[in-house]
């Protein structure tokens, strides 16, 4: 039996590595390419893009970061294995595991893959072929006892343990450190991705920490339930990441994020494991523990099961947006959706620079109408309503729920949209304004030859202000080290625009790091979970 199940599971890993990109994000089936013709496609089947022509793309991408199909620079296609060091294996670990039968793997492109996140620099040197120091093995667990039975095994042998869900880390939490002297192992939880039990009478659901949101999901759904919790990662990453990361979805406003929608968790550490001793909604008996737990970022131990609320799956669901005649008054607009609490499932805002790219995306027209009525639209924004295509911006909207409901909430939402006054959110338009005018300042001081895309989106709206993303990027050609300018752009960038100009910035007081150093020694004081991300 034993046998059989590691056969299975080489079968089930060996298909993910297949399907999925090594050395970026996503499918290794779908991705961008300029085809004979000069014209950019999106390759693949997955997608409402795949297999179609994108005509505006390479116009836009020459006229962004002057770039030229002429100076190329492609990725490596495949693991170079001899640049793979052999691995430290700890044999007395290795031995204890096989006698418990835990599945495990010392394969060069096993370790390769679970040894990277996806930091610009982790994929960077990936495309370029360099390969740094990667896991010695990689372990299977199946079940909580498993992983139990793997940290019992590193303690006794002093192993250092990364646990890895769906490897979309984006804080460098799945890096091997350079300094680590131990045998590495990548713990895998791929295989701990069952719904253990569903219970309709109080809307929950306990479902082991390995598996993906997409396939979470789908099962709940199948059910005729969801979560609700969409991060944009969700297709890729898994719950026990969603936990460890305390991560956001783009429909907070309705379920909450992650730390809301946890009752549950169950996680594996150097002491023991850390649980609650009943599945209450609420507890007021002192600090919750699950406040140490919801992004520790791997550092104290492996989340192995979760309990969390579900609802049924939404009646009626609808899309929408609201084009603004500048990013001012789309701000002003996100500001009293929120004061008047009527925000809908998703609402973001995109800024002009955001807009032409997604413009530059669409695909090309398949018929005369469809044409037509772009045409329609693009006259009736531009010249009936006088909005310079240069300066306008675009929310997004999702509403979901009874259909009656959404309705009448997207007759609210759209109502507060084209009011013609609005108390404007200075603060948020403030720092976009100097972040995006930063970048572009630290690229030309630090060498960068092209001007860079610097562009932001307000993705949330809380009561107490709001959730900003900010992208940037810039054509390398002629740069020695452009990762270290991007770095030295993004540090920069942080200290100058947001602290000098008195935004709040809040970070975590000595005392609060004395805290969690505090902790970290107690339950990991071997530093068995040893990736250093966050301590």
């Amino acid at each position: 039996e034993q046998s059989s199940c590691q056969h299975r599971l080489s079968l089930s890993l060996s298909l993910r590595q297949e399907i999925m990109k090594w050395n970026g994000w996503g499918y290794s089936d779908s991705r961008f390419l300029f085809n004979k013709k000069g014209q950019a496609e999106f390759t693949g089947k997955r997608y409402r893009l795949s297999g179609l022509i994108l005509p505006s793309l390479k116009d836009w991408f020459e006229g962004t970061f002057g770039a030229n199909l002429q100076h190329k620079s492609p990725a490596t296609p495949t693991v170079n294995l001899s640049a793979v060091a052999p691995p430290d294996l700890n044999e007395p670990f290795v031995e204890d595991l096989k006698a418990a039968g835990v599945a495990m793997s010392h394969d060069p492109e096993d370790r390769v893959f679970r040894a990277h996140g996806h930091c610009l620099h982790e994929i960077f040197a990936l495309r370029e072929g360099r390969i740094g120091r990667v896991p010695d093995m990689v372990v299977w667990p199946s079940c909580h006892k498993d992983v139990e039975k793997i940290v019992e095994l590193a303690c006794k042998h002093n192993v250092c343990l990364i646990p890895y869900g769906g490897g979309t880390s984006v804080s460098s939490a799945l890096e091997c450190p350079r300094e680590e002297t131990r045998s590495i192992v990548s713990l895998d939880t791929s295989q701990m991705n069952r719904i253990l039990w569903i219970d309709e009478k109080n809307l929950t659901a306990h479902v082991e920490a390995g598996i993906i949101g997409q396939d979470l999901e789908r099962q709940l759904n199948e059910r005729g339930y969801c979560t609700g919790h969409e991060p944009d990662s969700m297709e890729f990453s898994s719950l026990g990441g969603w936990v460890a990361t305390r991560a956001s979805g783009m429909k907070k406003n309705i379920y909450g994020n992650i730390e809301e929608l946890v009752v549950h968790i169950k996680m594996v550490t150097p002491r023991g494991v850390i649980e609650k001793s009943c599945l209450g909604p609420r507890m007021s008996t002192g600090p919750d523990i699950h406040h140490f737990i919801l992004g520790s970022e791997g550092t104290l131990g492996v989340v192995t099961e979760v309990t969390l609320k579900i609802r049924p799956i939404p009646e009626y669901q609808k899309y929408g947006s609201v084009v603004f005649p500048n990013f001012q008054q789309g701000v002003a607009c996100l500001r009293e959706v929120a004061r008047q609490r009527c925000a809908p499932a998703s609402i973001r805002l995109m800024d002009n620079e955001q807009f032409q790219f997604g413009h530059a995306l669409k695909p090309q027209v398949s018929s005369i109408f469809t044409s037509f009525l772009d045409g329609l639209k693009k006259f009736y924004i531009t010249k009936f309503k006088g909005f310079d295509p240069h300066h306008l911006c675009v929310a997004t909207l999702l509403f979901e729920g009874d259909r009656g409901k959404v309705l009448q909430h997207e007759k609210q939402v759209y109502d507060i949209a084209y009011l013609s006054f609005f108390c404007l959110s200075f603060r948020v338009l403030d720092l976009c304004r100097n972040v995006k005018e930063r970048i572009v300042r630290e690229c030309k001081e630090r060498g960068v030859q092209f001007p860079p895309l610097s562009t932001c989106r307000v993705t949330q709206t809380y009561d107490a202000g709001a959730c900003v993303y900010f992208y940037f990027a810039f054509n390398y050609r002629g740069l020695s080290d452009p990762v270290h300018v991007y770095e030295q752009v993004e540090v920069s960038t942080v200290l100058k625009s947001i602290d000098h100009h008195n935004i709040l910035f809040q970070l975590v007081s000595g005392v609060g790091l004395g805290m969690l150093k505090s902790v970290k020694e107690y339950v990991d004081p071997q530093n068995v979970f040893g990736n250093r991300n966050l301590l």
